[in-house]
């Protein structure tokens, strides 16, 4: 019984460990033993619930965090009603969370996908279909405010290119600033397009 119990709570504490070094070193930046080691497990256990190993749960953790990222973007921008002023607050939110974390944690997907793009097409075309699917509901969020379809996908798109930009210039130079920048030049371009409630 108590095996029964401890294996979930083991899964779940590798699961989080992997998906937290994944998203701050990447693909190769991460190794078995540090996951092990972060998770508290035992390093046999890793390939007890994940028997393809280090892509197992590498491919684990981009499905799982690509779809939680999405809804934690979502739900900030759900405090604003206004989009313009959405995306303003949304990256304020993301700058102030990077430097509280040290510059360590920007967007889990771009991470990995930088790392895999032309070495690992397992996990390439997992980040590619977490993107496909980011760019799906940032086009449904935006065609709450702009009539036309195609637009709505163009500032989605937009959005996910700019932001991933920004992550990774602020990450670098360890300064929100570009990220602040990059949510300036979303309000123009959205206040651009957007129909005016005034």
């Amino acid at each position: 019984m108590t095996k029964a119990r401890d294996e979930p709570d083991t899964r779940s504490r590798i699961r989080a460990a992997s998906a937290e070094l994944f998203a701050r070193h990447g693909y190769a930046g991460t190794g078995l033993k540090h996951v092990s080691s972060a998770a508290r497990a035992p390093f046999g256990s890793i390939y007890h619930f994940f028997p393809g190993g280090k892509d197992d749960l590498a491919e684990d953790m981009i499905r799982t965090s690509g779809p939680q990222f999405m809804q934690l973007v979502l739900d900030t921008l759900a405090e604003r009603d206004d989009p313009a002023a959405a995306l303003d607050h949304a990256f304020g939110v993301a700058a102030d969370n990077l430097v509280a974390g040290d510059y360590a944690d920007g967007c889990p997907i771009a991470t990995m996908a930088l790392d895999v793009a032309s070495s690992n097409e397992r996990l390439r075309s997992a980040a590619a279909e977490v993107f496909a699917d980011w760019l799906e509901h940032g086009t449904a969020w935006f065609a709450g405010f702009v009539d036309d379809p195609a637009r709505a996908r163009d500032l989605a798109n937009t959005l996910i290119m700019i932001t991933e930009g920004a992550f990774l210039l602020s990450r670098a130079g360890r300064d929100p600033e570009p990220l602040y920048a990059a949510g300036r030049s979303m309000v123009t371009l959205v206040r651009s397009v957007v129909p005016s409630n005034g």
